[in-house]
């Protein structure tokens, strides 16, 4: 086996701080100029920018001004939204009085129910069919509905 380097690459010689030194010095006048172009083709726009600037800052204040308030009334959390989340927070608090209210009916039917012996014999009664001793209940028949009307009856 041959380990031997058959050819050296040549090293680039690593450039001098002196060398990149003196291209920008030789090179600045260059760069003046380009920056002085560059400020001719800008000049027109930043005076023009300069003078309206006024301007400029009312429209961006208005722009603002719109968004803001149309953020407020269509937003997420805006005029619209809390009108619906209101009118639904009414609802939900009528129907709650509501729900009060029919509790506490069943409540004191309730309480009378255990309390009351009169209401306990009226519900027995009513709900149980239960009688006293030697009392007869009398049950009517329910009413037969109305035979629906034949093709004769209806011309």
């Amino acid at each position: 086996m041959d380990f031997r380097v058959k050819s050296i690459a040549k090293l680039k010689a690593l450039p001098r701080p002196d060398d990149g030194l003196r291209a920008l010095v030789e090179r600045a006048p260059q760069a003046e100029a380009f920056a002085e172009r560059s400020l001719e083709k800008i000049r027109p726009a930043s005076s023009w920018i300069y003078r309206s600037r006024r301007r400029l800052a009312t429209a961006g204040v208005i722009l603002l001004t719109a968004w803001l308030s149309l953020h407020v009334l269509f937003g997420a959390n805006g005029m619209v939204i809390y009108r619906q989340k209101r009118a639904e927070y009414q609802q939900l608090e009528k129907r709650l009085r509501d729900l009060q209210a029919e509790n506490d009916i069943y409540s004191s039917r309730v309480q009378g129910l255990k309390n009351d012996p009169r209401m306990m014999e009226k519900v027995a009664r009513e709900q149980l069919h239960y009688t006293r001793p030697g009392e007869v209940v009398y049950v009517s028949p329910s009413p037969q509905p109305a035979p629906p009307p034949n093709a004769a009856a209806r011309k």
